[in-house]
């Protein structure tokens, strides 16, 4: 597949970074985004190498904080919150004309001049603070007074340092409008990019269902599990995560847990399996977007970016509410309509969603927004 074109050739450009820490869905949307911009560093907190060096990113030059020298902040880095307002002000963009920023916590909150174009890509507010609020606050215990207090004054300057960007593109219309609600402003949508071409859609399908996901609380993996152990059909789990013990002890014999895997497993098992389970509320959700690309069709909690990406009984299923007996009902009732569900169709549906749209609409936004300024 042949690179894009540079775009803005004679511009010089940055790129922002909250933390890079594990090679995630929003580090591979700030790779495709990058190879517009060949020559752009990139500026983040906190940088672990050691899990970029086998991508692009790795070509770029890559400045941090003063973070990544403190004890613990490459495998802990969230416990320095409190500093990262302070950490992201200290970046000294002022060698660029433009200034790219990948956010979903504080990247956006860097500094610029008035003759410097800011565009922000946001990935969502950061829901901790604001709508996922009193679930944070119910995990953090006896610390849930300091909790209250810090993420009190961080909303503050959250919501403050959003003014410093001039330009706002959302990862889905689920985050533009949080982005209305928390920040009233309004955002252009540009969905990150899924290399889709990847997948096969002709593989004969198993009798198994498989989610594949971060075992932690929100993901609601244990919800699955203990479905699937109701329901007597087999689940395979593909993740890491604090929640492991929770699959386990709720799945018994009919969840199968493999851990993290490489991509080529987890592409086979997408490829063979009977449908894709997902219960959490995602700004976007990459992993049911692959799903749909290997063929399978996909039973989803019917709420965030995964509303916009699987259409209903075309190429998946909703159920209402995170609970154990809305997952059975949706499983039971996708049994019953199975043969409704052709993979080739589903697969055809997520072209919409590639690598080379996500580039060509981002070029195009760039291009404008710097022609308006």
């Amino acid at each position: 597949m042949a690179a894009p074109s540079p775009c803005l050739p004679g511009v010089s450009v940055a790129f922002v970074r909250d933390w890079m820490t594990v090679y995630g869905g929003a580090d591979r949307t700030m790779a495709a985004a990058l190879e517009l911009f060949p020559a752009a560093p990139i500026h983040t907190l906190v940088y672990q190498p050691e899990h970029f060096q086998e991508t692009a990113i790795a070509r770029h030059r890559i400045e941090t904080s003063f973070l990544q020298r403190w004890p613990g902040s490459r495998s802990r880095h969230r416990g320095y919150l409190p500093l990262m307002p302070l950490a992201i002000e200290q970046f000294d963009l002022r060698a660029y004309d433009l200034v790219v920023s990948m956010s979903h916590a504080v990247a956006k909150g860097v500094l610029t001049r008035a003759d410097q174009l800011h565009i922000s890509y946001c990935f969502t507010p950061p829901r901790y603070a604001w709508d996922l609020y009193f679930e944070h606050l119910g995990r953090v215990g006896a610390r849930r007074w300091a909790a209250r207090c810090l993420l009190h004054y961080f909303r503050i300057w959250d919501q403050a340092s959003t003014g410093r960007v001039d330009v706002l593109v959302a990862s889905s219309r689920t985050v533009a409008r949080r982005i209305w609600k928390t920040y009233r402003r309004h955002a252009q949508v540009v969905y990150p990019p899924v290399d889709v071409d990847r997948f096969q859609a002709d593989e004969p399908r198993d009798d198994y269902y498989l989610t594949v996901s971060r075992l932690v609380p929100y993901k609601q993996v244990p919800l699955l599990a203990e479905a699937f152990n109701r329901l007597r059909r087999r689940l395979v789990v593909i993740g890491e995560g604090p929640d492991r013990a929770g699959v386990e002890r709720a799945g018994g014999v009919w969840v199968e847990l493999l851990g993290r895997q490489p991509d080529a497993v987890v592409r086979d098992h997408l490829q063979r399996c009977k449908a894709f389970v997902f219960a959490a509320d995602e700004d976007f959700g990459i992993a049911p977007v692959e799903a749909q690309a290997a063929g399978a069709a996909v039973i989803a909690y019917g709420r965030g970016g995964v509303t916009e990406t699987v259409i209903a009984n075309r190429t998946g299923l909703f159920f209402d509410e995170q609970r154990v007996e809305c997952v059975v009902e949706a499983v039971e009732r996708f049994e019953a309509i199975a043969d409704r569900f052709h993979p080739e169709q589903i697969r055809l549906t997520t072209h919409r969603f590639s690598r080379q749209r996500f580039q060509r609409q981002l070029a195009a936004l760039v291009d404008r927004e710097w022609d308006r300024f």
